[in-house]
């Protein structure tokens, strides 16, 4: 009888990092605790990708909150999602809004935000924040923590 992980592509075997977010694959495993409702954080304090325009790098600090329904996403595959925006060019908005989308496209989340913390371009930070609507009523749910830009960190 197969077992759910036989269908993971990437954990457990080395895996290069995708060339661009359309080629990366994100995975999913069933949620073991599906008749909870709790949240579930990931934090990527080194996001980065490419500015469109002049191709100079950007930096970001993102957070992930999501409550899932019958799937969780693989982590593994989120690192390499993640990292294949290290040489793609988009603007910040784009980036961040994207992220959160393909994630509740792959895993059908009952609720998920992100919040996208970017490092100053030009001298400005740009913050961006997206998600799918309210929270499930009672969830607890823990501020982001990440502070308005003063040097950040």
């Amino acid at each position: 009888m197969p077992h759910y992980t036989d269908a993971l592509t990437q954990l457990g075997a080395p895996t290069d990092l995708p060339a661009s977010p359309d080629r990366a694959v994100l995975e999913r495993v069933p949620n073991p605790q599906a008749d909870e409702v709790y949240a579930v954080r990931f934090t990527q304090p080194e996001f980065t990708s490419l500015c469109p325009i002049t191709g100079q790098p950007d930096f970001a600090h993102l957070v992930i909150d999501y409550v899932p329904g019958d799937w969780l996403v693989e982590s593994k595959s989120l690192k390499l999602f993640l990292g294949s925006f290290r040489n793609h060019g988009a603007f910040h908005e784009d980036c961040t809004v994207g992220i959160g989308k393909r994630l509740v496209e792959t895993i059908a989340p009952q609720w998920l935000r992100i919040g996208g913390y970017w490092y100053p371009r030009g001298g400005m930070p740009i913050d961006v924040f997206w998600q799918t609507g309210a929270a499930p009523a009672g969830l607890w749910l823990p501020d982001q923590d990440v502070p308005t830009y003063r040097g950040r960190g």
